[in-house]
């Protein structure tokens, strides 16, 4: 599905007062959602590995006067079922709910052929891209159903859904990435929580850089121009879209 196909026509989104987890939140399309979400009214949820770089994001919603975010400092590498539940209860004796989770950290990891490949990296990788969203939806799903229409966003890649040589455990857990989008979603079918998939395509962020060194930044999509499409599908604007798996550019 394009995501031009269903953009709103009216570009004013709103998510006031909504709760929402960004994971990944220190850089990159995770940072500058944490800033469009702020802005359009939503009490953010900052989880990342480094402190530092969520303080930053945490400095700049403020300095904008927009509703205080949370730090939440967690390395998804190593995170288990005891430290997300121990988060969930956190934010339910916070806010007594969730109204949006988006699963936007990855790990890249070392682009090269099977044959060669440091397994304990691909481990790592597919730890945080793929298995660290299910530990933590799973702790999370109580409070997104406390939710009036809760919305959970997968971010995927187009490697992730054609395969492609030398892009390993990255590729790996893309696809992986889709496959539990779409068991979610068809689990949560009657539950009022929407499930959706999302390629940002190619975008001007430290990743795509080691990705594509040669490649010019300016001729690719900045991060903060993706984010409108983020926001709508956390808002309740989206809610007739459930179970897709949405290229947010052409």
């Amino acid at each position: 599905m394009k995501y031009s196909d269903i953009a709103p026509k009216n570009a004013d989104v709103s998510l006031s007062d909504k709760v929402i987890l960004i994971t990944g939140a220190g850089a990159g399309i995770g940072e500058q959602l944490a800033l469009g979400a702020a802005r359009a009214g939503a009490i953010v949820l900052l989880l990342g590995r480094k402190e530092d770089a969520l303080n930053a994001v945490y400095d700049q919603i403020i300095s904008e006067g927009l509703a205080e975010p949370v730090v939440i400092p967690m390395d998804l590498g190593t995170l288990d079922e005891q430290q997300a539940n121990q988060l969930s209860h956190m934010i339910g004796d916070a806010f007594g709910r969730l109204d949006g989770l988006v699963h936007n950290a990855s790990l890249l990891g070392k682009l090269g052929p099977v044959a060669t490949a440091n397994l304990n990296e691909w481990s790592q990788v597919m730890t945080v891209n793929a298995f660290a969203p299910v530990v933590l939806t799973k702790a999370l799903l109580p409070l997104l159903n406390e939710s009036q229409g809760a919305s959970i966003i997968f971010t995927s890649s187009g490697v992730g859904r054609q395969a492609r040589a030398f892009w390993g455990a990255y590729s790996a857990s893309k696809f992986a990435t889709e496959a539990i989008s779409g068991i979610l979603a068809a689990e949560l079918e009657t539950d009022g929580i929407r499930v959706n998939c999302v390629n940002p395509g190619a975008t001007n962020t430290k990743m795509r850089r080691a990705a594509f060194p040669g490649e010019s930044p300016e001729s690719i999509a900045s991060a903060a121009s993706l984010v409108p499409a983020y926001v709508f599908l956390l808002s309740e604007q989206a809610k007739g879209i459930h179970g897709a798996s949405i290229d947010l550019q052409k």
